[in-house]
């Protein structure tokens, strides 16, 4: 950082920065603990100089204590620390939700877990974009597309892909009988432009007048945008701005990130065990979690955590579900860590 050098050429400036940030917090806590450990050692030391009976004996022995609890937590954070960090935990977000099997009743579940989503970001202080969205005609969505920008997004919402399955009686069900309907979260971090370049050429872009709600100047100027991404066939439509150059705008985010996914798993021949725990097979056809409305109860699959507070997590107070999430999936990647280095 002092070389002149550095300070001359912004990119590398910039890169430096990022890497004496990282590494600070992992530099600091070794200075504490060898601190610790020197304490720790010293007071051993005369510990074993002293008689029992000596008035100094207990109290060495209480700081003897102290210092080895102190000197074994800040060994479990030295271990977070050091364990390789997902690159795309900062990133912004690109949610989508799709209803999936149970016809209008997924429906209706796709719109809450969006307003859930919707919700938590707000609490977050996270600013939410609509890209596309498809709406039935019973207040429910089809499917939906949005980006979700602000700090460590994707770390916290990365945990939430898979297929998420509600159990309830419908309100069409005269019988009261449970139905059990599933809909399809995706979560994928936001490419970054110098990641992903898109020839021109390999775009069609279609405009048309958006549908919905949105008031008359939407609905009747052909300000909806559908770009298709020629050589991999990918379709991106937004239509939640009356410009059509925003428009454009939002489907190429939301475009460069499904690429960068494609090109991500290429790039792996094989999943990641993170990634196979957290969202099971490519497709995310895996079940991840339940809302179960009799029972008042909501269970993630892949940790076993049952909560029995629904309307507080679908009024997006996920943190009870994110932070147990986070613990289990970070104490595997340790555990991993450490095996690889044995």
């Amino acid at each position: 950082m002092a070389d002149p050098a550095t300070h001359s050429d912004a990119d590398l400036f910039r890169e430096t920065s990022k890497k004496l940030s990282d590494i600070t917090p992992v530099v600091e806590l070794y200075r504490q603990y060898r601190e610790v450990e020197a304490e720790h050692a010293q007071t051993q030391e005369m510990l074993e100089g002293l008689d029992k009976g000596d008035e100094l004996y207990e109290m060495a022995s209480e700081e003897l204590e102290r210092l080895t609890a102190q000197r074994e937590e800040l060994e479990e954070k030295l271990r977070i620390e050091l364990t390789p960090k997902d690159p795309n935990d900062e990133r912004n977000v690109v949610l989508e939700i799709r209803a999936g099997t149970g016809g209008d009743e997924a429906t209706l579940f796709a719109a809450e877990l969006f307003r859930m989503y919707t919700r938590y970001a707000e609490e977050q202080r996270w600013k939410v974009e609509i890209i596309d969205i498809s709406e039935s005609g019973i207040r429910g969505i089809k499917d939906v597309s949005a980006i979700i920008e602000g700090r460590g997004a994707y770390s916290r919402l990365k945990y939430e892909a898979g297929v998420h399955r509600v159990q309830r009686v419908p309100e069409t069900e005269a019988s009261g009988r449970i139905h059990t309907s599933a809909v399809t979260v995706a979560v994928l971090p936001e490419a970054e432009d110098v990641e992903i370049k898109i020839d021109e050429k390999d775009l069609r872009i279609d405009r048309f007048c958006s549908s919905g709600p949105g008031g008359q100047g939407v609905n009747t100027t052909y300000s909806a945008v559908r770009i298709t991404h020629l050589p991999t066939g990918l379709v991106v439509s937004c239509q939640d701005e009356r410009s059509q150059i925003k428009n454009r705008a939002k489907a190429l985010r939301v475009l460069k990130s499904r690429l960068l996914e494609i090109e991500r798993e290429k790039a792996q021949s094989e999943i990641t065990a993170e990634r196979r725990k957290m969202v099971g097979s490519g497709d995310r056809s895996e079940k991840v979690r339940t809302y179960n409305f009799p029972q008042n109860r909501v269970t993630d699959h892949r940790i076993g955590l049952t909560l029995h507070q629904l309307p507080a997590i679908l009024e997006g107070g996920l943190t009870p579900l994110i932070e147990p999430l986070a613990t289990h999936f970070r104490a595997a990647q340790i555990q991993e860590t450490a095996a690889q280095t044995e």
